[in-house]
């Protein structure tokens, strides 16, 4: 994710949005879904909060990519993968994927590394709407599958496990209600044939579970990643914050604990998203002036619902009508 995540994919998916678009609103226009988008990118990055959102570049990266202090790390992938193992040691791994010839697909993984036992893991984290990430997630286990493989008489005996781990901000899968799916091949029977690649999603906007009924490790690591950045007060602080794990994480993401160094390059993560942001709004500004123009010339709509509905002023309507009156 902090490799290329750009503000072009973010989604801002609420219950009222929903609504709207079941009853015909115009007002969810692609204008104002991008305009959300920003919003969203905004609040991850709000520099008034304490803590810096995990979600977010520069808080990803410092606590599940952070290469000094794997605690958390290690922690939450045994979590995620729900193993009764614990994890003693991760390393990094290239998180490249080349593409192997001038037409097929390169790709970067957000996280790779690999445990004691020789699992491999690959995480990524997917904030905009995404609706084929599964087929993305099975690109990238089958290039880490294809380069485990080796030449000669070998018969792929003893290849290590392979987790492919995909957190997302929205669900991917309608159809089921749990917000965390562990995915390994069986037969129409349910019957396991294979587990050596599994596949493993969660979605956060499933999670709705109040602090009162957070009991597991996996459950402790979304309820943080979903409400870290909305802390500011001791008292609004859950007690399980002060496990070594998650308490190693929160520091990190603390901005009152920064060291001059981490609080420059966190400021320089803000200042690059902040022209981001503002690109992003010019953008939006650009798409929106097409909208009213391709609207006018169709002549469908008065200027007052187009102008209700690229949420821009009548003024602004009139003076794209002047603009295409005078060509």
């Amino acid at each position: 994710m902090w490799h290329s995540i750009s503000l072009r994919g973010y989604w801002v998916d609420t219950p009222a949005m929903h609504k709207r678009q079941r009853s015909g609103d115009r007002s969810t226009t692609p204008v104002r879904l991008a305009l959300f988008r920003c919003l969203y990118y905004m609040d991850l990055y709000n520099g008034h909060q304490r803590f810096i959102s995990i979600l977010s570049d520069y808080g990803f990266k410092v606590t599940f990519g952070n290469e000094t202090d794997t605690r958390f790390l290690r922690k939450a992938l045994q979590a995620l993968i729900q193993s009764p193992v614990a994890i003693k040691h991760v390393e990094f791994i290239e998180s490249e994927i080349p593409g192997l010839t001038k037409d097929s697909r390169s790709g970067v993984y957000d996280i790779a590394c690999v445990d004691e036992r020789g699992n491999q893991f690959i995480v990524e984290m997917q904030l905009s709407k995404y609706p084929d990430f599964i087929q993305r997630m099975k690109f990238y286990s089958f290039y880490r599958l294809n380069t485990l493989i080796r030449k000669g008489r070998y018969r792929f005996e003893g290849l290590p496990k392979i987790y492919c781990i995909g957190i997302l901000a929205f669900n991917i899968f309608p159809h089921i209600p749990d917000y965390h799916n562990i995915a390994v091949l069986k037969n129409e029977k349910g019957e396991l044939i294979d587990e050596q690649t599994t596949f493993i999603t969660v979605e956060l906007v499933k999670f709705k579970k109040r602090l009162t009924h957070v009991q597991t490790d996996l459950d402790k690591l979304i309820y943080t990643m979903k409400t870290i950045h909305k802390a500011n007060k001791p008292k609004q602080f859950p007690q399980f914050w002060n496990e070594e794990w998650l308490e190693a994480a929160i520091k990190e993401l603390d901005t009152r604990a920064m060291t001059p160094e981490k609080r420059m390059a966190y400021e320089m993560t803000l200042a690059a998203n902040a022209l981001a942001i503002e690109n992003e709004q010019k953008k939006i500004e650009e798409v929106k002036k097409v909208t009213i123009r391709k609207l006018l010339l169709q002549g469908k709509l008065s200027i007052e619902e187009i102008a209700d509905a690229n949420d821009v002023t009548i003024e602004v309507v009139l003076e794209e009508k002047k603009g295409l009156s005078n060509k």
